[in-house]
């Protein structure tokens, strides 16, 4: 491998995660963001029902799902014009290995970052530069991620700020990736889709999207690329000679997923009241929180090393991340994956140790 991998971040966080586990409530994880509420119901049904698979799914999706992708995507990215689509064994995979896919040379991720962008290009042995969020400024490159809502701030792209970094892909034949995971978790903002600002042209666009936080599908590995139709053919035939089939019952699964938005409503409701339970206390410790105007984080700071701001809640039985696995060493991402009486735990700790 030419490109040394870093070091797995969350091993670094395993000491605080022991502190935490020493509380004599016990601990409340807010750290990694791994689903706790219910997979829904009628989509487990459809699991179950489609248990019986014998034979090996395809690569490109199965017709039924490839509609469904198609027709949500129209529905609720405002995608138009002509555009392909493509089932993923979750995003984070594509997320890795999407350089290599595309045997980029170059790539642009953004400062401050899910860590993953920087790997895939690792993987890929290209050259990879952080940049900001105004893609006037960035060089060029053979491939650009945006992050909207971002993991780990929960800041949203303007419509301003997708339309350059399109202009950027017009202007310099790179291709552009938009990450939008945790589009439909709006709380002070309602997120858009890069494909809503296409206008219908959607060379060298793509928009990853995932159901493991949508629909708490995690455990499912479910996820799809909506864009240009060309390059979802080269990446299909990739794929497909490297065995990256979603299971056929989970691609059934997903299409029921896809069918419903009242339990996407539901989630995004849980996901902001718990925001709202825990906001109030941490201000009243002296944190303030930046941006997270979606998605199920809260970015966090008091001014001091991440690092500190960690073990402080360590101390109360909370674990968090530190910010330095993303780029910024002042943050901390706090997860609303946690049951609402954890949520409703972890503030009333915080709250009663910033009035010690």
């Amino acid at each position: 491998m030419g490109h040394k991998l870093p070091d797995f971040p969350w091993d670094a966080l395993a000491p605080y995660g022991a502190t935490a586990k020493e509380h004599p409530a016990g601990i409340i994880d807010l750290s990694v963001g791994t689903p706790v509420d219910p997979t829904p119901y009628f989509i487990q049904q459809v699991l179950k029902d489609s248990a019986n698979s014998p034979s090996y799914p395809v690569t490109m999706g199965t017709p039924g799902l490839r509609s469904a992708i198609t027709e949500w995507a129209k529905a609720h990215l405002g995608a138009a014009g002509n555009f392909g689509v493509l089932p993923l064994i979750g995003s984070k995979e594509f997320v890795a290995w999407l350089p290599t896919f595309l045997t980029s040379q170059t790539v642009l991720y953004p400062e401050v970052a899910y860590p993953t962008y920087l790997v895939g290009a690792m993987l890929a042995k290209s050259e990879a530069t952080p940049v900001g969020i105004d893609a006037s400024q960035w060089p060029k490159a053979d491939l650009a991620w945006v992050n909207s809502p971002s993991n780990p701030t929960g800041r949203v792209h303007s419509s301003a700020e997708y339309q350059a970094a399109i202009d950027w892909s017009r202007g310099t034949g790179g291709v552009v990736v938009s990450d939008e995971c945790y589009l439909e978790f709006g709380k002070t903002v309602t997120p858009t889709s890069i494909l809503a600002h296409t206008g219908g042209d959607n060379k060298n666009i793509l928009a990853v999207h995932s159901l493991s936080k949508r629909s708490n599908l995690a455990g499912y590995r479910a996820a799809f690329v909506v864009g240009d139709a060309d390059l979802i053919a080269q990446i299909l035939e990739v794929r497909k000679h490297a065995g990256m089939m979603v299971p056929l019952p989970v691609q059934k699964a997903m299409i029921a997923a896809l069918s419903d938005s009242d339990h996407v409503a539901e989630q995004r409701r849980r996901y902001n009241s718990r925001k709202d339970l825990l906001i109030p206390a941490l201000k009243a410790a002296g944190f303030s929180i930046d941006f997270s105007d979606a998605g199920l984080y809260l970015w966090a700071t008091r001014n001091e090393d991440c690092w500190q701001s960690v073990a402080w809640l360590a101390s109360l039985g909370i674990l968090a991340t530190p910010g330095i696995f993303y780029g910024d060493a002042t943050h901390i991402r706090i997860a609303m994956t946690a049951t609402d009486a954890q949520i409703s735990e972890a503030a009333a700790r915080i709250t009663a140790a910033a009035g010690a």
